[in-house]
């Protein structure tokens, strides 16, 4: 009703009312309240009813439909709860920005020497040629590996697994060739593009915040797997591998090179050393690597022959396509980097980044690696007042050394992390290298894992807390549409599996810093079994 209608309404201006007027005007409107709008509501909630219950059956039924399928039960569950934002970004677009980001890093770079050819270093084992592989071996790798479809792949993989009996000659033929000829077909040196958003808190229209992930064909990562056995096999026996480089190797993740990090960290601290932890930060690493100086590194680590050419090969003449949404675009040469998402890419970038190693060391700094991820870390006592020095020319030689190898160092990116020892004062460390100031802050993002100057790891359980709950809040909205197997799926890959990542970093933590991790898993359970809020969790975890 307007305004004016109302008795109590007799200024121009409203009047504060008390409660007891408040409720003689509510009861005055119901009366006046006419049938035909008294149905009108009824009618709407009615309306509202049939269509909340419209969209519960449906959605029902999608889950219900994909619940034995968990990638369609995570495509389902996001297009429910994140429908893709409108985007004017085309294939086109982003394979334009791709090449031009890599052209400008690579243009900032001088020509590598051109050599006459490999040189070989005198080592007690040399890899010249990889071996063949029985039938055994090959029918192990086609069927061990996950079958990641490409759009690539002419059948899908779950599919060329099982029927890889019967087409096992000719996959031990077509595999054996290439490993004895130092070949790799054409037809395996081709990538789909899938840019992906470098964190689900940026802006995705702006195409500046995705990074290009490469998707490849099954076969091809089959042959990259019967390389990498072989080649690692090698690396180990002569004891060519970076001991401080975690990425892709046996028996080490993330986890284990920070857990390496950490106990450094807190062993100086125990021993009244304060620490510096810099964590550099490179683009477009693996876009960048050249390859006339990978090989080249390969050569002086005995790796010749038709080995040599093989890996010659697989990096030459490569072509890579943007998929994006519903458009693809034209193919595009790659000339330089190793590409993101193969199985050989994290296995040569380790090897062409193992002399970076002795420049670091050179200036009194340890450090630890994970793929493109490096973290320096610097140990001294309170009275030391050498450190922004020591430091600031480490960081000047390790930016020389990026310059000669193709890498650009993004010292803005840089962080540096300030550890106080133990009964030692807390001062502000400020670095200065090539112009650019890298300043200490209170917390850091390590590898997926926030650090703070405490080692508390507080900030770090926050954060984890805030985004489990977030997920829960989403798999809430549908939990009546789910079956407890779908509900227990969903919860385990985005709840659970956020609570378990890293978590032997919180050993020796006090219970109650720990505490809200452990609200999250019981408020996990009672969501799986679709349980109130106080209900008994333990029969449940």
């Amino acid at each position: 009703f307007p305004l004016s209608s109302s008795p109590f309404s007799l200024y121009s201006s409203p009047i504060p009312l008390s409660s007891g007027l408040r409720a003689a005007e509510r009861k005055w409107r119901k009366t006046r309240l006419p049938a035909d709008l008294a149905s009108f509501h009824a009618l709407l909630s009615t309306f509202s009813s049939s269509v909340s219950a419209a969209k519960a059956t449906f959605y029902h039924s999608k889950f219900q439909a994909s619940a034995s399928n968990p990638r369609k039960l995570f495509a389902t569950f996001s297009s429910l709860l994140n429908p893709p934002p409108p985007s004017s970004l085309s294939a086109d677009d982003f394979v334009n920005h791709f090449e031009k980001k890599a052209d400008d890093i690579r243009s900032s770079f001088a020509k590598p020497n051109d050599t006459a050819g490999p040189a070989h270093t005198a080592l007690p084992c040399a890899l010249t040629s990889f071996s063949p592989l029985s039938p055994d071996e090959i029918s192990r790798l086609v069927t061990a590996g996950r079958p990641t479809t490409c759009p690539l792949d002419p059948i899908p993989s779950s599919l060329l697994q099982t029927i890889s009996g019967d087409l096992l000659p000719y996959l031990t033929s077509l595999i054996n060739s290439s490993l004895t000829a130092g070949y790799v077909p054409s037809v395996f040196k081709r990538a789909r593009v899938a840019p992906l958003l470098k964190k689900p808190t940026l802006d995705p229209s702006d195409i500046n915040n995705y990074r290009p992930v490469s998707l490849l064909s099954f076969l091809s990562k089959t042959l990259e797997r019967a390389v990498l056995g072989q080649l690692s096999c090698y690396l180990s026996q002569n004891d060519l591998l970076d001991p401080n480089q975690s990425g892709f190797k046996t028996g080490h993740s993330t986890e284990t090179a920070l857990l390496c990090v950490t106990e450094a960290l807190r062993t100086a601290k125990a021993n009244s050393l304060s620490s510096a932890l810099i964590l550099l930060d490179l683009s477009a690493a693996f876009d960048t690597v050249n390859h006339q100086i990978l090989l080249s590194t390969l050569s002086e680590l005995g790796i010749s022959g038709a080995a040599h050419a093989w890996i010659a090969s697989y990096l030459t003449g490569r072509s890579y396509q943007v998929a994006w949404r519903e458009s693809v675009s034209a193919p595009r040469a790659l000339t330089t980097g190793v590409p993101q998402g193969s199985v050989l890419g994290r296995l040569l970038f380790s090897l062409y980044t193992k002399s970076l190693g002795s420049v670091i060391s050179s200036h009194g700094l340890s450090y630890h690696c994970y793929a493109d991820d490096t973290q320096l870390i610097f140990s001294f006592p309170p009275s030391d007042n050498q450190v922004a020095n020591r430091i600031s020319a480490c960081l000047a030689d390790i930016s020389v050394w990026m310059t000669a190898h193709h890498l650009k160092l993004n010292l803005g990116k840089t962080e540096l992390l300030l550890l106080p020892g133990k009964d030692c004062p807390f001062h502000d460390l400020t670095i200065t290298v090539d112009n650019s100031l890298v300043s200490s802050s209170q917390s850091a993002k390590n590898l997926g894992v926030t650090l703070d100057n405490t080692l508390s790891f507080s900030t770090n359980i926050k954060a984890v807390t805030r985004s489990c709950r977030f997920m829960l809040y989403n798999i809430r909205r549908v939990r009546p549409c789910l079956t407890q197997e779908a509900a227990q799926v969903l919860v385990q890959a985005l709840v659970i599996s956020r609570l378990d990542y890293c978590n032997s970093l919180l050993a020796g933590l006090p219970a109650c810093a720990i505490k809200p991790l452990q609200l999250i898993q019981n408020a996990a359970a009672r969501l799986v079994f679709n349980l109130p809020k106080f209900s008994h969790v333990t029969p449940l975890l």
